[in-house]
C-alpha cells in the first residue's frame, strides 16, 4: 500500500528554522538523507522532496476564459506543507513508524523536533462505489 508522509511547518517554523546554528541545520539535513537512504535501500521509497518556503508559493484559479489568476502568499494559512515522502510498504502501521522517524528529525541542539506528520494512503482510482 502507499501512503504520502506529509510534513507541515507553522508559519513561524521557517524563520526558526533559518535561525538555527548553522551547524544544527547540517545535522537537520544529514538525518534527512540518512533517512531517505534507509528508506531507498529497504524498498520502502517511492519518492520524497522538499519544497521551497512558502514566501514563494501561488494559489492558481482558472479566471473565466481558464487564464490562470494568480493569489500572493496565503497569509491565513497557519502552517504549511514543508516536504513529504511517498512510501510503499506492508501495513499501516509501518507507514506510521516510518512518520514517528521522521516527526524525531533533530533540531536545536540536537533535540528532537517531534514535527507532525499527516499520513494519508494513496488511492489507485476511485472508490469502487463511484464508478
Amino acid at each position: 500500500m502507499k501512503y504520502i508522509l506529509m510534513m507541515n511547518c507553522p508559519k513561524a517554523g521557517y524563520d526558526t528554522f533559518g535561525a538555527m546554528p548553522k551547524k544544527d541545520i547540517q545535522a537537520h539535513i544529514a538525518f534527512q538523507r540518512s533517512f531517505d537512504k534507509a528508506l531507498r535501500e529497504s524498498g520502502e521509497l517511492v519518492s520524497a522532496e522538499g519544497l521551497a518556503d512558502p514566501k514563494q508559493a501561488k494559489v492558481v484559479r482558472a479566471g473565466k476564459d481558464g487564464a490562470p489568476i494568480t493569489d500572493g502568499v496565503f497569509p491565513e494559512s497557519k502552517e504549511f506543507l514543508a516536504g513529504y515522502w511517498i512510501v510503499d510498504v506492508e501495513s499501516t502501521e509501518r507507514a506510521y513508524e516510518i512518520a514517528a522517524r521522521a516527526s524525531a528529525a533533530p533540531g536545536p541542539g540536537g533535540t528532537p523536533m517531534n514535527i507532525p506528520i499527516e499520513v494519508r494512503q494513496v488511492m489507485s482510482g476511485p472508490p469502487e462505489e463511484f464508478l
